[in-house]
């Protein structure tokens, strides 16, 4: 299991951090509340991660350095930038996948819920089942449709079939598939079309009933309609998990995300290499609109990458 601080913030006790409700009178005035503006309806969400000072290497080679951001609850991140800027290294941090790298080193601070996922005493199994990920290629194991959802509860232990049952149509739903799927569940998953296998890759996460999804790239293979139903599900599904996407798609960024991270790469002042590295993170509208680094503005305007 993820190791867990004794304070309120921890994931294994949510509920012990909420304040208690004083009820007012029915008929008591209103109170007057201003209300927040995007940005600050964005800033007060409960953090998921906080990254301080990220950097990654794969051997001696630095391929990402001074990575700091907080990815917050029920929000969509989306990661931008040029080819090699550390996009997916970054992605790949949040849920340990580097780990199955050899020579791959994660410096800096990384924590999940107060929990530092870089702890000896923290479970790489535990993490990846709590912090799903879709990737870039849909891959649906050579299976029937119910299988493939029904795989991580199976492992999970979970042996009943009614259980089961319910989670596969559950986790379909959620996918926007069922209705497509739902006679033919027995059918092989690799006999689906490209849009369909990456939309059950993306049940078969949500089966395990993670709290975040993290995607690569999710729909790079996809044709125009496939790429506008992930993104669509996407806003469907942060409602109940919090997203974080890799793309290379500006648009989609400004269409589907919340808060928006540009990465570039740059010589390493330590290094005779180039480098990625964080430049701006923040509220996707202010970011597009009005962007602080002027080689963010340089990307997002097609001056280069």
């Amino acid at each position: 299991m993820v190791a867990t601080p004794a304070s309120p913030a921890s994931p294994a006790s949510p509920a012990s951090s909420k304040a208690p409700v004083t009820a007012r009178p029915l008929h008591a005035a209103p109170v007057p509340v201003a209300r927040p503006s995007a940005a600050d309806m964005l800033s007060v969400a409960e953090p998921v991660f906080e990254i301080a000072d990220l950097e990654v290497y794969y051997g001696k080679f630095r391929a990402v350095r001074n990575v700091n951001m907080t990815i917050r609850k029920h929000q969509i991140t989306a990661f931008i930038g040029p080819s090699g800027c550390g996009k997916t290294t970054v992605l790949r941090c949040m849920n340990r996948m580097n780990d199955l790298v050899a020579g791959a080193r994660v410096g800096g601070t990384l924590r999940y819920h107060g929990v530092d996922l870089y702890d000896p005493q923290v479970s790489a199994t535990e993490v990846r089942r709590r912090i799903g990920m879709v990737f870039q290629k849909p891959n649906p194991f050579p299976k029937s449709i119910y299988d493939n959802v029904a795989y991580g509860p199976r492992l999970s232990g979970i042996r009943d079939r009614a259980k089961l049952d319910e989670i596969v149509e559950t986790s379909l739903r959620a996918a926007a598939l069922w209705d497509e799927v739902k006679d033919r569940l027995r059918d092989s998953a690799l006999g689906m079309s490209g849009g369909q296998q990456q939309r059950l890759c993306i049940a078969r996460t949500v089966a395990v009933e993670p709290e975040v999804v993290l995607m690569d790239e999710p729909c790079s293979a996809l044709d125009p309609i496939a790429t506008a139903r992930i993104e669509e599900l996407m806003r469907e599904l942060v409602s109940r998990f919090t997203i974080v996407i890799v793309t290379h798609n500006m648009q989609q960024a400004a269409r589907v995300s919340d808060t928006t991270a540009f990465f570039t790469a740059e010589l390493d002042p330590s290094a005779d290499r180039r480098c990625g590295l964080l430049v701006e993170f923040g509220a996707t509208s202010k970011l597009f609109s009005n962007p602080q680094d002027e080689r963010t503005e340089n990307y997002i305007t097609g001056r280069f990458g």
